[in-house]
């Protein structure tokens, strides 16, 4: 059985992923893990930990559409105008589904009453019971000296305290506690994917290849020498296990993973040498070296040579010397 294309959509010529399901499945099958850059709900202040869509960088894109993993959707040019039959029937389903949520809401708040009041009916059976037992040790004459030091009411002895001071303020517990549930507000959930709307026609806009994207004019990496390099370093670094990051920070392309960045920290930043005829400077190898070293991770020279299609790796250590 053919595993089902993940949908990359495009807009401005970067691709997301909306979809939890296939951000999970790249992470976990295939080892893209991409960045995250939307804004969790109820968190619109928040940066450490973002929602979906999934951001990709372009040699992710390319990795996964060259595997025949993924395909590119115009997503701008899948939504059509809706007919007014499709509003209807949206409008319909949304007020239906809002109208089941706030049913199961008020199933939910009538269960939570109903056990309250059973609790409180309990509470004032043991307490009846409690006073009918003193009542009737009182009334026995070798009992009543010690009755009689027992005070009348004891807060310490109710299962629940708070009907006592109720009962003192003349007021019922369980009807206070009813009003608190009543009063509660409920959260209403609507899909929010677009791509489950009628007018939404993305098998018409997919593209499961690159020259077929780019003549589409939604997709145009790599185009010149130096992306192509950093795409083949990028496909052959995966295809040898390792999991790949930004790298900006740490003055490279990428951050070399020896498996998923959850639970390993990188061992190499990895910098892209376009081609053997690139030149470099000696300045530049000191400078990766030390940084490497002040990170605690080895700087990986990675090396194109787009005419035999091989990868050469030089890994730069700062080494000390007398």
């Amino acid at each position: 059985m053919t595993e089902e294309l993940i949908p990359l959509r495009v807009s401005n010529k970067k691709a997301y992923v909306w979809d939890v399901d296939d951000v999970a499945k790249l992470r976990s099958r295939h080892g893209i893990c991409g960045m995250l850059t939307g804004t969790l709900p109820h968190l619109s202040q928040q940066n450490v930990f973002l929602g979906v869509p999934l951001l990709l960088m372009p040699e992710e894109v390319v990795f996964l559409v060259e595997k025949g993993l993924a395909c590119l959707v115009d997503d701008k040019n899948a939504h059509h105008d809706p007919e007014p039959s499709h509003l209807a029937k949206w409008d319909s389903s949304r007020l239906k589904a809002i109208k089941h949520q706030l049913a199961l809401a008020e199933e939910e708040r009538e269960a939570k009453e109903h056990q309250y009041t059973t609790m409180t009916e309990e509470a004032i059976r043991k307490r009846k019971e409690r006073e009918q037992k003193r009542a009737s040790a009182a009334s026995s004459p070798n009992d009543q000296s010690r009755s009689s030091s027992e005070p009348a009411e004891n807060p310490l002895a109710y299962d629940n305290p708070g009907a006592l001071f109720d009962k003192q303020r003349g007021q019922d517990s369980s009807g206070a506690s009813r009003a608190g549930i009543t009063g509660a507000n409920y959260t209403v959930h609507i899909n929010a994917p677009s791509s489950q709307l009628e007018w939404y026609q993305q098998s018409l806009h997919s593209f499961t290849t690159l020259p077929s994207a780019r003549e589409a004019g939604i997709w145009d990496y790599p185009t010149s020498p130096e992306e192509r390099a950093r795409c083949a370093v990028f496909r052959d670094l995966r295809e040898k296990g390792y999991y790949l990051g930004i790298g900006i920070k740490f003055g490279g392309d990428y951050l070399v993973y020896p498996g998923d960045p959850l639970r390993y920290h990188s061992h190499f930043v990895a910098s892209v040498i376009a081609s053997p005829r690139t030149p470099l400077q000696p300045m530049e190898i000191v400078a990766h070296g030390r940084l490497g070293t002040g990170t605690k991770k080895s700087h990986l020279l990675c090396e194109w040579d787009e005419k035999n299609d091989i990868v050469t790796y030089y890994s730069i250590e700062w080494a000390g010397f007398g």
